[in-house]
């Protein structure tokens, strides 16, 4: 993996920076030349309050949010997320007048579950998806349909990074987008030219990180 790292700030928040780094990676669906490291923007308390609040002011005092569904481990933005929205007056037609915040499971043919203690918090909710990377919109969309099968209905979709603005009828809300990093090159496996022209992979890549080969 190459050493050399640029730094990507958000123009609305100085303390959101993506850390994006220069190789060769490989994804479940694709390969990629940058991997954007999001570790301390989903694990520092700090970063990941502001990662919040410019989340937050996306949505608008007619947006109703029952529940927050984290992916790639968000649940501490995912937190953070459902107190700037109540906060800001965001309504819930829970009985407890609060925002659920939970995270799924995969089970072993890689489809996204919930158990049943976690089902209430979906039927008949308006859910907001949280996730910190949508490139190829592959698992965000199995994200949607997961949800939607239990009986959910999906209010908005936000991300760190997305290479998507609508998915499901649905605008994505994120703080980076494509045009945030030059150069940024994402191909299916067998179109990738850095594979046709023999270099090695770096790494692999998923929500969770990074595991260098």
């Amino acid at each position: 993996m190459e050493s050399r790292m640029q730094k990507i700030w958000s123009r609305k928040d100085k303390r959101i920076a993506l850390k994006v780094y220069k190789g060769h990676f490989a994804t479940p669906n694709s390969h990629i030349s940058h991997y954007f490291d999001m570790t301390t923007l989903k694990t520092r308390a700090s970063e990941a309050r502001a990662v919040a609040q410019v989340l937050a002011q996306k949505y608008s005092m007619s947006t109703v949010v029952d529940t927050i569904v984290c992916m790639d481990e968000m649940q501490i933005v995912g937190a953070y997320l459902a107190e700037e929205l109540s906060a800001a007056g965001i309504m819930s037609m829970n009985l407890h007048q609060t925002i659920y915040v939970i995270s799924p499971e995969f089970n072993s043919a890689g489809q996204i579950m919930f158990r049943d203690n976690l089902k209430m918090m979906l039927e008949n909710k308006n859910v907001i998806i949280l996730m910190a990377s949508a490139t190829t919109g592959k698992t965000l969309q199995a994200c949607v349909n997961s949800i939607l099968y239990y009986g959910g209905k999906v209010a908005g979709i936000s991300c760190i990074f997305s290479t998507i603005n609508k998915l499901a009828d649905v605008d994505v809300n994120y703080i980076f987008h494509r045009q945030d990093v030059p150069h940024y090159q994402s191909y299916k496996p067998i179109e990738c030219p850095l594979c046709k022209e023999g270099h090695r992979i770096d790494a692999l890549v998923n929500g969770y990180g990074y595991s260098k080969i």
